[in-house]
C-alpha cells in the first residue's frame, strides 16, 4: 500500500509544501546564476517509472564556455565557484521538486540516469525502473558519485525490493547528513561522474 499509493500522496503534499517554503531561495539562486553565467536551468530527458521518458529539471551549475574551436571546455573549467557551492549544497536539485509534484519522480528512489543507458542494462538492472526515480536514494546516501556503477545498481535494486516508509525515512535523514557534510557530490578528482558503459 505504501509503495503503490501512500508514497505518491506524500510526495505530492511534501513537494508542494517545499516549493512554497523554498521559493525565495530558488529565486535567489536563479537570479544569481542568470547574472553570473547567463543561464539558469539544465533540462534533459531521463527515463522514469517503467522507463517512461520525462524532462528532468536542475539548476545549471556549469557555464557554456567554449575553446577557440567552438568545443565546450572540460567540465572542471566550466564549474565556477558559485556553481560549485550550489552543487555542494545540493541546491541544484531544487527544481526537481516540480518533477516530484508532477509525478515524474519521487523524493526517494533510484536516481534517473541517461536515456542512452537503457540499452546497456542487463535484465536485473532494468528493474531499477519498477519504481519512480528519486531526488535522493539508497545509492546516494551510500557513496553517491564516489562508488562504482556496479555498487550503485546493487544499492538501487536493494531499494526497489525493500521500499518502505521506514527505509524512506532512513534515507531522508541520511541525505540531510550528507548535504551538511557535502560528501560524495562528485567523483573524486572530477566535476562529473564517469559514464556507464555497460561494464564499469
Amino acid at each position: 500500500m505504501y509503495k503503490n499509493f501512500f508514497k505518491r500522496i506524500l510526495d505530492f503534499l511534501f513537494s508542494l509544501f517545499l516549493i512554497i517554503i523554498l521559493s525565495p531561495l530558488m529565486i535567489v539562486v536563479a537570479i544569481t546564476l542568470k547574472i553570473i553565467q547567463g543561464s539558469v536551468l539544465f533540462k534533459q530527458e531521463r527515463p522514469g517509472l517503467n522507463a517512461k521518458i520525462f524532462t528532468i529539471y536542475k539548476f545549471k551549475t556549469m557555464s557554456d564556455e567554449k575553446d577557440e574551436n567552438g568545443n565546450l571546455l572540460p567540465d572542471e573549467f566550466r564549474l565556477k565557484p558559485f556553481g560549485k557551492l550550489v552543487r555542494s549544497l545540493s541546491l541544484d536539485e531544487l527544481p526537481q521538486l516540480f518533477n516530484v509534484l508532477k509525478g515524474d519522480m519521487s523524493f526517494i528512489g533510484p536516481r534517473p540516469l541517461l536515456v542512452e543507458y537503457l540499452e546497456l542494462y542487463n535484465e536485473e538492472q532494468k528493474h531499477r525502473h519498477d519504481v519512480r526515480g528519486g531526488i535522493t536514494g539508497w545509492a546516494q546516501v551510500n557513496g553517491r558519485n564516489d562508488i562504482s556503477w556496479a555498487k550503485k545498481f546493487e544499492l538501487d535494486l536493494y531499494y526497489v525490493k525493500h521500499c518502505s516508509f521506514l527505509l524512506d525515512l532512513k534515507i531522508f535523514f541520511l541525505t540531510i547528513a550528507k548535504v551538511i557534510k557535502r560528501s560524495g557530490v562528485n567523483k573524486t578528482g572530477s566535476a562529473t561522474t564517469v559514464k556507464f558503459n555497460g561494464r564499469n
